[in-house]
């Protein structure tokens, strides 16, 4: 007989075979990851449509190619507007009500870019998915973030990004058959399954709690863990962080609590992952495909090289899928950051030598954006979006993350906005080059500042990176603590 003896308020899991239990991923948490998910494939279809739509929109439409740079970046722009207005959305509506709420105008935008008559009305439509974009952007992760197990929070939590690759793919192959009106028109049919779908999952557990609706929280919770599944441990754990954010939000305001020592780390971790995940300059690689293909005088169709890219864009997010709950996901962006440097700094040296006069073999651009796109997709794509819902604590998840979003999709529209001008001003060698350096540099920010996250609890993370003292010694979500002799 071996007596434990430890403290009152100490949880601790022992298991004395040495193989640690894993909690099940339940069919409701898969659900709930695909209906959310299919807002992100909106979202793609949306990313994507300039690429294939722009010359064709041009042509009949008859605008200079200056407004041909605000078709691309007026997207993002309303984006930078619905991150800011999202924060307080997801904490007053709700995360789901917040989502929910996205479909029907990312239908309007649609229809109003099918039926344009004059540019005026392209841009509105752009501008209104911007918003819609800016908006499901930060509630997606949020949402996983806070309905699915720690031990299966990667891979559900990648499913966002694997259904946006799919509405990028989607757009890239039809634009190569439907001219840019039919093209949107299809864009609009896209939210319809998205909307039904959404009715279908509850709110999630963490917010129902941070109104005061313990009853809800429960018969939420219990859904997606499965009926019989004991959820009494996992719930007082969400009760415990719920009490300490109000009791935090009452001793002071929302924008110091923000910006506050404790929280301090985590928004700006949250924070410069979206800068490096955008200044690698991979929205303006999507945006103008086509045109960086041409440019380059590729021996192969520019409409074909988008579509390449757009599979190996879908089929390299599972590649991450596989690998996020195996290797982690600090390995993910080490490998994001050398392929992505090695690629940009090979397509500056193409680019480079076309301009001296060196004849570099044509098939070098689209092998250059291919790996570029893999390297891309297994981890500056998916892992900031993913640590948002993660890393940021409770008591600041929605306007951090409303912040977070906000500036990532500032980064965005400054790229696409500036992309063309930048390669006409300082070379596209130069431009590649840039790039690249970026890439570099965040890789040295991933090693020293972003934490691991891989198979811990919300409450884990927020305890480790706010600096609050951690009693308990191990957690496994679903499971609770139970005392133990032999």
């Amino acid at each position: 007989m071996v007596k434990v003896l430890m403290r009152a308020d100490t949880h601790v899991n022992i298991n004395i075979n040495g193989d640690e239990p894993r909690a099940k991923c339940t069919l409701s948490q898969v659900m709930a990851a695909l209906s959310v998910s299919l807002g992100s494939m909106v979202v793609g279809f949306a990313s994507g449509y300039t690429s294939p739509a722009l010359e064709g929109m041009r042509e009949d439409l008859a605008f200079s190619k200056e407004l041909s740079s605000w078709v691309g970046s007026i997207m993002p722009l309303g984006a930078l507007a619905g991150g800011i207005l999202g924060g307080p959305l997801i904490e007053g509506l709700g995360r789901r009500t917040t989502i929910l709420a996205t479909a029907v105008p990312f239908i309007i935008s649609w229809f109003l870019i099918a039926l344009a008559m004059n540019i005026t009305m392209v841009l509105a439509g752009r501008a209104i998915a911007g918003v819609c974009v800016g908006i499901a952007s930060l509630s997606l992760p949020v949402y996983l973030g806070e309905t699915v197990q720690p031990e299966v929070r990667g891979t559900l939590g990648l499913m966002p990004t694997t259904l946006g690759n799919i509405g990028i793919l989607l757009c890239f192959l039809c634009g190569k058959y439907l001219d840019w009106s039919n093209l949107a028109m299809l864009g609009g049919v896209i939210p319809v399954p998205f909307l039904i779908c959404m009715f279908l999952i509850p709110e999630t557990p963490r917010w129902y709690m941070s109104k005061g609706k313990a009853k809800q929280a429960r018969a939420a919770l219990q859904w997606l863990r499965g009926s019989k599944a004991d959820v009494s441990f996992e719930m007082s754990e969400i009760e415990r962080i719920a009490a300490e954010a109000e009791k935090n939000a009452s001793e002071s305001s929302r924008f110091g609590e923000l910006f506050s020592r404790a929280n301090a780390r985590p928004l700006l971790i949250t924070i410069g992952l979206m800068l490096f995940q955008q200044m690698s300059g991979i929205n303006a690689v999507i945006f103008y495909a086509a045109s960086i293909f041409k440019s380059a005088g590729s021996t192969i169709e520019e409409n074909l090289c988008t579509i390449i890219i757009g599979v190996v864009n879908f089929f390299s997010t599972f590649v991450a899928t596989v690998l996020i709950d195996r290797l982690g996901r600090k390995v993910l962006l080490y490998a994001s950051s050398v392929t992505m440097t090695l690629t940009l700094g090979t397509l500056g040296a193409f680019f480079y030598a076309r301009d001296a006069g060196t004849e570099w073999p044509g098939w070098i651009p689209l092998a250059c954006l291919m790996l570029y796109v893999v390297g891309f997709s297994v981890g500056f794509g998916p892992v900031p979006w993913l640590m948002m819902g993660e890393i940021l604590p409770a008591n600041i998840r929605g306007s951090a993350a409303s912040l977070a979003t906000a500036f990532n999709w500032s980064c965005v529209f400054l790229v696409t906005l500036t992309f063309e001008n930048i390669m006409t001003s300082i070379g596209k060698h130069n431009g590649y080059w840039m790039f690249a350096g970026v890439c570099f540099v965040g890789l040295f920010f991933v090693i020293f500042f972003v934490p691991e996250t891989q198979g811990k609890s919300l409450e884990d993370i927020e305890k480790k990176l706010t600096g609050q003292r951690i009693r308990r010694m191990s957690s496994v979500a679903n499971l609770r603590p139970m005392p133990m002799a032999v």
